[in-house]
């Protein structure tokens, strides 16, 4: 499932129970209570700790919770198809490391297999799946699932879309998963969203095992947290002097690694011309993301010297130093109740 994001007294974290969720730890929303419903689904006796997924709803936008106050995913419920969560959106700068980015064709995605690790509200498999991707999502907890069919407009299982309840760790551990996804995104909390569930360097290893050549991974991750760096590194490590980024905090502390399965990072123009065309496509805000690349801590000298962050497009607007983690025209996080 997906996790909450975090604001200054949460973080990220999204997800089901021990070995799947998203991550973004939010207060609740204004004017909604946890619990507005409650997500009837049989006791799994083999998973017991896996929190039951509420909902609550507020200003037009409904909000996954598992039994706390912190988001696990949103829907604006009169434009679906946006991404309401800002950490959510920068994710999918992923894609500026596929060359189909820069393909208006509409069958462009139609060969890139996407998988989602946890799967909140079904925001990035939704997006995936619509625009022609081979979808598979793997979430541990099946009210979580019921959620997503129910209340966040998850469409049912076909040809191009799998829902997968199972725990994560197995699933990329699998060695018959090998190579099997392009675009892989990782966003794993449980309901309390204090840390990632699945965090070891042998997880890792077995995502980067995952992408076929060419593929890139995102994570969700708390760029504020002490532990960030420790996460950053672990990535850097499993993908072996192949590049690793990390996007510009959000206003709430979510920080997104990116590694990729390349020789080297893409060139500044080729990720311009991508950014744009993706921009064009899909309405995100993908050359706003040029502006936000950094190089991941633990990553390779050696990497970091042959291909340095992307360079701000020449008609980029200057920021003050004050503005470093607050984008204009960022999606503000959901806020908690009345007092809030």
């Amino acid at each position: 499932m997906k996790g909450p994001r975090r604001l200054r007294r949460c973080p990220p974290g999204a997800a089901a129970g021990a070995h799947a969720g998203r991550g973004r730890r939010a207060r609740p929303p204004r004017g909604g209570t946890i619990g507005d419903r409650l997500l009837p689904t049989p006791m799994n006796r083999r998973r017991p700790r896996l929190a039951p997924a509420t909902l609550s709803e507020a200003d037009g936008v409904r909000y996954l919770h598992l039994g706390t106050p912190w988001v696990q995913g949103a829907l604006r419920l009169r434009k679906p198809d946006a991404i309401e969560l800002e950490y959510v959106q920068r994710m999918l700068a992923a894609l500026l490391l596929r060359p189909e980015a820069a393909d208006p064709a509409a069958e462009a995605w139609a060969e890139v297999r996407a998988v989602q690790l946890g799967l909140g509200a079904a925001t990035l498999t939704r997006f995936c799946h619509g625009l022609g991707m081979p979808t598979t999502a793997v979430e541990i907890n099946p009210s979580v699932i019921q959620a997503g069919r129910l209340w966040f407009r998850l469409p049912p299982d076909g040809p191009r879309l799998q829902v997968i309840e199972a725990d994560a760790a197995a699933h990329v551990a699998d060695a018959r998963q090998a190579a099997s996804a392009d675009l892989l995104c990782v966003d794993l909390y449980d309901h309390e969203a204090a840390s990632p569930v699945l965090d070891s360097p042998a997880f890792y290893r077995d995502c980067a095992r995952l992408l076929a050549p060419g593929g890139v991974m995102a994570v969700n991750l708390f760029g504020r947290d002490a532990a960030f760096e420790h996460s950053a590194a672990r990535i850097a490590a499993a993908f072996a002097g192949q590049p690793v980024r990390t996007l510009r905090p959000t206003r709430e502390g979510n920080t997104i690694v990116v590694a990729v399965r390349l020789p080297a990072w893409p060139e500044a123009a080729v990720l311009a011309a991508r950014a744009e065309a993706l921009e064009a496509r899909t309405g995100l805000p993908a050359r706003k993301w040029l502006r936000m690349w950094r190089q991941a801590p633990g990553a390779a000298a050696g990497e970091a010297a042959a291909a340095p962050a992307s360079p701000a497009p020449a008609n980029a607007r200057r920021r003050k130093p004050a503005e470093v983690d607050d984008d204009a025209g960022s999606l503000r996080p959901a806020r908690s109740g009345p007092a809030a």
